[in-house]
């Protein structure tokens, strides 16, 4: 398995309706936090605590509510909120 992001419960719930340019920003910046795991958990799938706490990712027209689950070495993106 290899690091990714991913929409939770999918793309059409979580991005329906937003200008596309925002999900563009999103699906840019949504790497940041899938490459900060990766090199913080080499292995995220032998990882056995308790998954890291959430965060926010900020856009030019939005942002993001992400949380990262080592072992499934994979950051959802659960909410998307264009201002």
């Amino acid at each position: 398995m290899s690091w990714a992001w991913e929409y939770v419960p999918d793309e059409a719930h979580v991005i329906d309706g937003l200008p596309p340019v925002l999900v563009k920003d999103v699906e840019e910046k949504a790497a940041e936090p899938v490459r900060a795991a990766e090199a913080l958990h080499l292995d995220g799938t032998a990882y056995e605590g308790t998954s890291p706490q959430g965060g926010n990712g900020l856009v030019a027209d939005g942002m993001f509510v992400y949380q990262v689950v080592p072992r499934h070495e994979r950051v959802y993106i659960f909410q998307v909120t264009a201002w």
